[in-house]
């Protein structure tokens, strides 16, 4: 049973190495961080960002200038998709929230190309198709590269360099507290398990609040 077990780990291993897995799972991330952008213009919520990156397309968004949205975010995205390879890390945070959830919209609404926002399945492909070819160039750089150059296998983290969202976690249990009191008892408990595992307490009190603010919803 323990030789099957590890058989199926490994072939799993072994499918998530692949180039095209990787080219995948860029695709599906940045279909739905796309579409969450379509969603906030429609909607006014569902931007996966931070509010300060957000408040640029807003500013666009009610003044017409995007070219805070379309430049700093949109260089982000150009950094990153270089620096992916180099590195072996996709950042999420820069790559894709920022560049394709901020950079690219605000790129096109300040061209007047409002197409691909213009409702949620049209922005799901249009971010497919913009993950698809980062993923490609990722995966095309890697392949350029001299051999002997020391290039890891592109990884993904999420947040890369953003150290201070270690200290977000007591924000996150005052704000889930203020949303209902099971959400807040979900936040301390993830955090303290988050903190007993050695990992970030961030991460702990957001799923803490998710799930206990789900099951006792009010």
């Amino acid at each position: 049973m323990e030789n099957e077990k590890m058989s199926f780990m490994d072939k799993l291993n072994e499918l998530l190495m692949k180039d095209w897995t990787f080219i995948l799972l860029v695709m599906g991330a940045a279909a739905s961080i796309f579409a969450g952008t379509y969603l906030y213009i429609s909607h006014g919520t569902g931007a996966f960002n931070e509010v300060s990156i957000v408040a640029m397309l807003q500013g666009g968004l009610e003044t017409g200038d995007f070219s805070a949205a379309a430049g700093f975010a949109a260089g982000f995205l150009i950094a990153r998709i270089l620096e992916g390879p180099l590195v072996g890390l996709l950042d999420i945070g820069g790559s894709l929230m920022t560049g394709v959830g901020i950079g690219i919209p605000g790129l096109l609404l300040s061209m007047g190309w409002d197409f691909p926002l213009s409702n949620f399945f049209v922005a799901l492909i249009f971010g497919a198709i913009v993950g698809l070819a980062i993923g490609a160039v990722i995966i095309i750089i890697r392949k350029l590269v001299p051999s002997g150059v020391a290039v890891g296998g592109t990884g993904i983290m999420m947040g890369a360099g953003n150290a201070s969202g270690r200290y977000l976690a007591p924000m996150i249990v005052i704000c889930a507290t203020t949303y209902n009191v099971y959400a807040g008892i979900g936040a301390i408990i993830g955090s303290a398990i988050f903190y007993k595992w050695g990992k970030e307490m961030t991460g702990g009190a957001i799923l803490g609040a998710m799930i206990l603010g789900a099951i006792f919803i009010q």
